[in-house]
């Protein structure tokens, strides 16, 4: 799936995205809140400002992400892989 497809499908409503993969992608400043990305692979995603808010991130991949600014409050980051994350506000 290309994050024009994900925002395409997010703003329709849905919100399971069980097991996508955006490694890679630009995801900066996005809206994505009470989602569902359980074993997502974001690893090298730039989410740098976006808002995750409520957000399922269990068992997500999120090695090397950039989360700076992220808007994290209430979103499950139970078992998510964080190794090298820049999480500094």
């Amino acid at each position: 799936m290309t994050v024009e497809e994900l925002l395409a499908k997010y703003e329709a409503g849905m919100r399971d995205f069980n097991s996508i993969n955006l490694s890679e992608a630009n995801l900066r400043g996005v809206k994505l809140s009470e989602a569902n990305f359980s074993h997502a692979n974001f690893s090298i995603v730039n989410m740098s400002g976006a808002n995750l808010g409520g957000s399922n991130l269990s068992h997500a991949q999120l090695n090397v992400a950039r989360l700076r600014g992220a808007h994290l409050t209430q979103a499950n980051l139970n078992h998510a892989s964080l190794n090298v994350a820049n999480l500094i506000r």
